[in-house]
């Protein structure tokens, strides 16, 4: 391509001028066109303007006239009919019209000829009934009349007898709860019931200066007696003999002197619970309770469950060990 434009670029100079007086040779081949130059790069965006200020409102118009009122329109096609409505109640039957007085009978005159037959008169005045004739043939049975204007109704009946008993109907819902009644009056007072026989038992005693420091091994004896109405307990030998089958609590509240302690409750013959203490100086306290399941005859008592080295119970003016037991409830 280069080669070319070389060649052109000659040729146009070599070409003699039109004032030489030389003719111009046939123009030559258009060459080739030359390659896409690169493209220019873009303008940039102007800056834009200042916004122009806000217009004024314009006046709102006049309000425009009433135009003329219209021709009045035809008449529409008809509805169709209605159902028929129900049949309005028949009216009260108004009250019968006064009757007028009757007229005085004329004489009786003489028998004229028979004249000619003569056009129908008015309806005369009814007369008076006329004595009841002798009784006439059956008829034949007419036609049956229209229904008549229902009566005013008439005095009741004398009552009628006491019908059977009818089935009995099928039983109707239960109705609205009515209101509450106003309070009757106080019943009489019944006559007074027989009390209940409650079941008792219970003791309690405390040991006295002549029966502390008891000996081991067994019963110790609380002959100071402070409540044994029922009598089930023994103070001569310190034993409880059941005489209700029950639940019974006994406790016991013991004064610790001089000597330790360990006793231990006894349900005939068998130890059901012990209960120490250590004695260190002046006086201590002790005491234990259980609840047990007795049956007629079982006895119970507090016994030194150990030498008499553990026997210090005692008892004086100022102190008391006290044994107690009550029935809760029998079985």
């Amino acid at each position: 391509m280069l080669f070319l434009l070389v060649l052109i670029n000659a040729a146009e100079q070599s070409v003699p001028d039109k004032n030489s007086g030389c003719v111009n040779g046939h123009p030559g081949i258009p060459g080739d066109p030359g390659h896409n130059g690169m493209p220019g790069r873009d303008g940039r965006d102007g800056a834009n303007g200042d916004k122009g200020d806000r217009g004024d409102i314009g006046t709102c118009g006049e309000v425009g006239k009433v135009g003329p009122k219209g021709d009045k329109g035809e008449h529409g096609v008809p509805g169709i009919a209605g159902v028929k409505g129900k049949r309005g109640d028949n009216g009260e039957r108004g009250p019968p019209g006064k009757m007028g007085p009757q007229g005085f009978s004329g004489p009786l005159g003489l028998k004229g000829q028979k004249g000619e037959l003569g056009l129908s008169g008015p309806q005369g005045i009814k007369g008076d009934v006329g004595p009841i004739g002798p009784e006439g043939s059956q008829g034949d049975i007419g036609y049956r009349g229209d229904k008549g204007i229902q009566g005013p109704l008439g005095p009741p009946g004398r009552p009628g007898p006491k019908g059977e008993l009818g089935q009995p109907g099928i039983k109707g819902s239960i109705g609205v709860r009515g209101e509450k009644g106003s309070k009757g009056d106080i019943g009489e007072q019944g006559p007074k019931g027989d009390m209940p026989e409650i079941p008792k038992s219970a003791f309690s005693a405390r040991l006295s200066e002549s029966t502390k420091l008891p000996g081991a091994s067994a019963p110790i004896r609380f002959d100071k007696i402070l409540y044994n109405r029922q009598g089930h307990y023994d103070p001569e030998t310190g034993r409880f003999t059941c005489a209700i089958s029950g639940a019974y609590f006994f406790s016991y509240h013991i004064t610790v002197y001089s000597r330790n302690v360990k006793v231990a409750l006894v349900k005939n013959g068998q130890k059901v619970i012990y209960t120490m203490d250590s004695y260190q100086a002046g006086e201590d306290q002790a005491s234990g309770g259980a609840v047990l399941e007795l049956e007629v005859g079982d006895k119970v008592w507090l016994q030194v469950a150990d030498k008499q080295l553990f026997n210090g119970l005692y008892a004086d003016e100022d102190d008391d060990t006290v044994f107690s037991g009550f029935l809760l409830f029998a079985t």
